[in-house]
């Protein structure tokens, strides 16, 4: 493993994989991975399915039977789908038990049409669970205001659960709320706590793309000077409220009956500007108890290269807040921008689903 992978783990920071196809999997890449670069979780969403569903040989068995069968394109979707998650699932088990449940984690996401609708959410949260079977699968609900209350209510039947679209501090702190009053609800159920884990995604790059781009239009020195300045102080922010709610007393009760923190997850940690250290979101988000789910590109650069000194984000507050009040007075609004990415995000994921589906249907009509 590499030096800084080790730093990264010793520093209490989980290293998962941004990614998964069918083809990672049948090569054995993603054990590999989980020896050489210490990767101890994969996460998905729609783009990774629709890239690599479109790419190459590896689906081609499984849509033809699939299709000898009559079976309709959603329905094929998570079938395909389930078979990816649920053999990644088994490669991740050993490091499932290894860490008494905690990593060895692999995240399934609901259609993303269903982002605005609670109770749609809710059902297909229940049959992925049922779908995929694995104990180390984690369902991924949008963190919409819509989705707030299926988070709860899916923790509340036992489902481990990936919150994921977070960008804003107040969604963030909505969203574990959503977590405590789900642990209650399932400890009211009769579920074990122990056997739910959840992770709330805080997505990074994206914020300091919007940002960058409005303080390049405003075109002040002083709106200059704040470039790259914004996603790193948001998600410090972000474990600041994170480390309040899980010292808790409401969180020290449910932790006195085996629960476990929701860890954030720095999401969308590729690094979009070439001005920047290829590895900024992850050495300069380097904290206890969090996790970062990387793409192959970022995975690679933080192995060979990657400047780990031990946490960068305790002590940071004071400046985070500084850098938020600068952005303000400089003319961008930060609410604004955290609603925008929100929408947005959602909307892509619904556009590389719509792509998924049209690719996919493509395929099972030229199979059939």
């Amino acid at each position: 493993m590499s030096k800084p992978l080790e730093a990264l783990a010793d520093a209490g920071v989980s290293v998962w994989l941004d990614d998964i196809s069918r083809e990672r999997l049948r090569t054995g890449n993603l054990a590999s991975l989980m020896s050489t670069h210490n990767v101890t979780g994969v996460t998905s969403n729609p783009t990774i399915f629709d890239k690599a569903l479109a790419e190459g040989d590896a689906y081609d068995e499984q849509v033809a039977e699939l299709a000898r069968r009559g079976v309709a394109v959603d329905e094929a979707v998570r079938l395909l789908t389930a078979y990816d998650i649920r053999w990644a699932a088994d490669t991740l088990r050993p490091v499932y038990d290894a860490t008494d449940r905690v990593d060895g984690r692999v995240s399934l996401e609901v259609d993303p049409r269903l982002a605005r609708d609670t109770e749609r959410t809710v059902a297909e949260a229940k049959a992925l669970w049922w779908l995929v079977d694995r104990p180390n699968l984690m369902i991924k609900i949008p963190a919409t205001a819509e989705g707030l209350p299926a988070i709860t209510r899916v923790l509340g039947l036992g489902i481990s659960v990936n919150v994921t679209l977070i960008f804003s501090l107040a969604r963030y702190r909505q969203v574990m709320d959503a977590f405590l009053e789900g642990l209650e609800l399932a400890r009211d159920n009769g579920h074990d706590l122990t056997r739910i884990q959840s992770v709330a995604s805080f997505f990074v790059s994206r914020v300091d793309s919007e940002v960058d781009k409005r303080l390049k239009a405003i075109g002040t020195d002083e709106a200059e000077a704040l470039l790259g300045r914004a996603a790193i102080a948001n998600a410090r922010l972000a474990y600041q409220a994170y480390e309040e709610v899980f010292s808790s007393a409401e969180w020290k009760a449910l932790e006195a009956l085996g629960a476990t923190p929701q860890r954030p997850l720095w999401a969308s940690t590729g690094v979009k500007d070439p001005a920047y250290p290829d590895t900024a979101y992850v050495t300069e988000l380097v904290a206890r108890g969090t996790v970062n789910t990387m793409p192959q590109a970022t995975l690679d650069a933080t192995a060979d290269h990657a400047d780990v000194t031990g946490n960068t984000v305790l002590g940071t507050y004071d400046r985070a807040r500084a850098d938020f009040a600068a952005l303000e007075d400089a003319g961008v609004n930060l609410t604004e921008v955290f609603g925008l990415l929100e929408e947005e995000g959602v909307t892509k994921f619904i556009d590389s689903w719509k792509s998924l589906l049209e690719g996919l249907s493509a395929k099972l009509e030229s199979a059939a």
